[in-house]
């Protein structure tokens, strides 16, 4: 968690989506209230804030944080970029200030809403599991694990991470087919609702199967590539029962 991260959570409550990171040392994390600790304390409030939020600090730059979105959401200039300007300045910036400021609010509903839910803990601890899954299948493609490609040229850099992605895409296009024809062949409806809900639950960037200390060659077809290994037509035709 960085400060930058309570300027997300305000972006990301303009345009309607919840930020969800899983928060490191969440004991140590700052909460923030409309009205003083001691308010709170005396209403014998078992969680307390640190400090009130600066009310006036929003008030005076609020007109600046909409016209900040509403570039972000007619898509003048990519919000990336927009962001990455706003952290390049200094940080008494009225409005870097401001959008910090409303973030806390924001940060400070989700962490409650975090220490409240547990499914809500679990939906975030099985999202980064799968983020940890896909860049380790990035890793064992580059170099098998070994990251063997040291290459400084920006054009070879992008060829690399192009060829990356499109290697990553057809393991998982092999998977999903090999997937699709496993549960049509299965005759039996109640086995194809069991193996789907199990698929649903994992992930289909498995490479385990893949040699990838092989050789990957995209111009040239033999004629046991070009066989096929799949029945298309059943896989395409296949519904999985109500």
């Amino acid at each position: 968690m960085h400060g930058f991260t309570e300027i997300i959570f305000a972006v990301t409550h303009f345009i309607s989506t919840l930020y969800a990171p899983r928060l490191k040392n969440i004991s140590k994390q700052k909460l923030y209230g409309f009205i003083g600790r001691k308010t709170y304390k005396r209403m014998n409030y078992k969680i307390l804030p640190s400090r009130g939020i600066h009310g006036k600090l929003l008030k005076e730059n609020w007109d600046d944080i909409l016209r900040f979105m509403v570039t972000i959401k007619l898509k003048y200039t990519p919000a990336s970029q927009l962001l990455k300007r706003l952290s390049s300045y200094a940080k008494e910036h009225p409005l870097y200030k401001a959008l910090k400021e409303f973030g806390r609010i924001i940060k400070s509903l989700f962490i409650l809403m975090y220490l409240d839910d547990v499914e809500l803990r679990q939906r975030i601890e099985k999202q980064l599991n799968k983020i940890e899954f896909a860049n380790r299948f990035s890793k064992a493609i580059i170099g098998d694990n070994k990251q063997e490609f040291e290459i400084g040229e920006k054009e070879a850099l992008e060829i690399v991470a192009g060829c990356n992605i499109l290697i990553q895409n057809c393991v998982n296009l092999w998977n999903y087919l090999y997937l699709s024809q496993l549960i049509a062949n299965n005759a039996d409806p109640e086995e194809q609702k069991k193996m789907f809900q199990s698929i649903a639950k994992g992930s289909s960037s498995n490479w385990r199967h893949i040699n990838f200390q092989g050789e990957f060659d995209f111009f040239k077809y033999s004629d046991a590539a070009s066989q096929n290994t799949f029945d298309m037509e059943k896989i395409l035709a296949f519904k999985l029962a109500a």
